[in-house]
């Protein structure tokens, strides 16, 4: 028996007829799909914002230029930075010698990417230091809280307010001249500013409710300092991580100036500047000095420059 149609329901819309399957939902996109989709969003929104500020951009262009230098020391330096010439000390520069020779007669400019190389692996090596020192002890002392908040801060106001060249030069003393020791020197000072930083986090982010809800399903502290907070907390330290290679490059020609750290016959930027202020009367020899102040100044300048570039790229209010 046929049935024939209400003429009211055909002259209902066609898509009124149409009616989703509900036993067919929309097929959901595939988790590391998502996240990797997530992360280069946030990424390009970082470098975007990134750009916008021009001194962070010429701060990176002088990085990128200073690293490149540094790996090609070996193949682009003329001469040996060791060899010594006393019949040709304190030549001017020229064509042979694009800033002239030191009072030994080594070539400044190998002595100049020698000396950056170096300035770069001890800065770089300082930042790695500090921050993994001061990342874990500020964790532990902000999340633990109580007596091992109350030690390790103890412990770090008494680093704080040590000088900190004074305290460069003894610990350089107490073990000895070498690019080690000065790395060693400059990372037993420079903790304490992460930790400090790193504690103020993990005291901020203890409490979230992310936090709470990590613990309620049996997560061990450990997991949920470093897959819950340590992500969240690390900017500022991370930051300052940056601006602290400009430090440790001024620290370690400070020492080399005060005849410490390196072995005087390292070609070091503080050494050079050191050699160069005798012959500050003499006319005609300011580039001894001017030229390693110049590098120590525009290295400083250009890791400060990117660390400003960082903080205001991850700063969430510019989102």
């Amino acid at each position: 028996m046929t049935t024939t149609p209400d003429p009211a329901d055909l002259s209902m819309p066609a898509q009124a007829l149409l009616v989703e399957p509900a036993d067919h939902p929309e097929p959901e996109t595939e988790g590391p799909t998502r996240t990797t989709t997530v992360s280069r969003g946030q990424f390009a929104d970082m470098w975007r914002r990134f750009r916008r500020n021009k001194l962070a951009m010429i701060g990176l262009g002088a990085v990128i230029v200073l690293v490149v230098l540094a790996l090609l020391q070996p193949v682009i330096s003329p001469y040996d930075p060791y060899d010594q010439n006393l019949l040709n000390t304190l030549q001017t520069p020229d064509a042979a010698h694009w800033f002239g020779t030191d009072i030994l007669g080594r070539d400044l400019f190998s002595g100049m990417l020698y000396g950056l190389q170096l300035a770069l692996i001890v800065g770089v090596a300082t930042m790695l230091g500090s921050m993994f020192l001061g990342v874990a002890l500020g964790a532990l002392a902000g999340y633990r809280g109580r007596f091992t908040d109350g030690l390790v801060m103890r412990i770090t106001d008494i680093f704080l307010a040590f000088p900190y060249l004074i305290g460069a030069i003894l610990v350089v003393r107490t073990f000895g001249s070498g690019v080690i020791q000065v790395i060693i020197a400059l990372v037993i000072l420079g903790w304490p500013t992460a930790a400090r930083l790193m504690r103020g986090q993990i005291l901020a982010l203890r409490e979230s409710e992310y936090v709470e809800a990590a613990r309620s399903i049996g997560a061990s502290d450990t997991r949920i300092v470093i897959r819950h907070i340590l992500p969240n907390a690390i900017q500022p330290v991370f930051i300052y991580s940056f601006t602290s290679i400009g430090v440790a490059v001024v620290a370690m020609a400070s020492l080399a100036y005060l005849g410490v750290g390196v072995p005087s016959d390292t070609p070091e930027w503080g050494r050079l500047i050191n050699q160069g202020i005798e012959q500050v009367q003499v006319a005609g020899k300011d580039y001894l000095w001017m030229f390693p102040s110049g590098a120590i100044c525009v290295t400083t300048l250009a890791f400060a420059f990117v660390a400003d570039g960082l903080r205001d790229a991850l700063d969430p209010k510019l989102r």
